[in-house]
């Protein structure tokens, strides 16, 4: 593989990776403006084209109210309500489908061109089988909300972003080590806080999920307390980390303690490193619009945001992990 090669291939995951970071931004408006249950069908390769007539919007609109949301969440909404939470919904998919192109198209013609070694092959092809994977978490994820209770799932919203992180993760690594490959190792923090960083971003989904970030909306205190009392009141114990809005909001909340240490530390250590600045810096940032978020009950432009934060963040941490200075 020339040098050529391997610029143009980081590019193009570069591309990509740029791409999921939108998706993961524009999950976050769909999610907060409660568009992700407006598209009752999955239709994978037939479902790019958008209603072209008013009998076409009259259709899709009589089969949104047929669900739960709109009995119990939206009754009474118009069609042009319907309009406003659909093309949300829509440009999340088209924009799955359009990454899904811009991946498969170029890995084709690199794979024919031969321009890729064996390993790399391997990991861009099993960047493809994430991508077909996310893509079906996404439709479980929207039809465990199309029964009895308007919500989705929220393990399976979270394994739906956390598919995502790994997708971006996997393609910006590959990219950066394209670019400058690595001749050591990084040090044990260095190392950990992707994983710390993946960790704090899942945890996130949960609060998603549960909307927990509706309820505690005080900072530092939960409410006054350091420890809500009932964090802990579901039975079996277990069940207050996928039910209780206390519980997943108080280990989202830990992460962020945890990485408010760890972070100042590992710029510290690498403070001469132009990743370790990029890693504080987008850790001050996410920790002020997380907080920000949370103070003001969760608004769209803010909660999108933190979400979109939350991907700096952990591509800040890749690249401190990845050099070597």
């Amino acid at each position: 593989m020339t040098g050529a090669d391997r610029r143009q291939i980081a590019a193009w995951l570069l591309l990509c990776a740029a791409m999921v970071f939108a998706i993961v931004v524009v999950g976050g408006v769909t999610r907060l403006t409660r568009s992700g249950l407006s598209i009752v069908e999955w239709q994978p390769l037939i479902g790019f084209m958008p209603p072209l007539s008013e009998a076409d919007w009259l259709a899709l609109f009589a089969k949104y109210r047929l669900t739960p949301e709109y009995r119990l969440v939206n009754f009474g909404m118009d069609l042009e309500g319907f309009r406003r939470i659909f093309w949300w919904e829509y440009v999340h998919r088209l924009l799955a489908r359009l990454i899904g192109f811009v991946f498969l198209l170029p890995l084709l013609w690199f794979q024919l061109k031969r321009m890729l070694d064996r390993p790399l092959a391997w990991k861009l092809w099993g960047i493809f089988a994430l991508g077909a994977l996310q893509g079906l978490m996404g439709w479980l994820m929207v039809k465990s909300g199309l029964i009895d209770d308007p919500k989705v799932n929220p393990v399976r919203l979270m394994l739906h972003l956390g598919l995502a992180l790994a997708i971006f993760s996997a393609e910006f690594w590959i990219a950066l080590g394209l670019l400058q490959p690595r001749t050591g190792r990084a040090g044990r923090l260095a190392a950990a806080l992707p994983i710390v960083i993946y960790a704090m971003a899942l945890s996130g989904g949960m609060v998603a999920g549960l909307r927990a970030g509706a309820a505690y909306n005080t900072f530092p205190l939960m409410n006054g307390h350091l420890v809500p009392p009932e964090i802990l009141m579901l039975e079996p114990w277990w069940r207050n980390f996928l039910h209780n809005m206390a519980t997943v909001q108080f280990v989202h909340r830990g992460f962020f303690w945890l990485l408010a240490v760890l972070v100042p530390l590992a710029w510290w250590q690498r403070r001469a490193s132009p990743a370790a600045l990029a890693l504080l810096g987008a850790f001050a940032l996410q920790a002020t619009l997380g907080i920000a978020t949370l103070l003001a009950g969760v608004p769209v432009a803010l909660g999108a945001a933190h979400q979109g934060g939350a991907v700096l963040v952990l591509a800040a941490a890749l690249w401190n992990a990845h050099r070597q200075d």
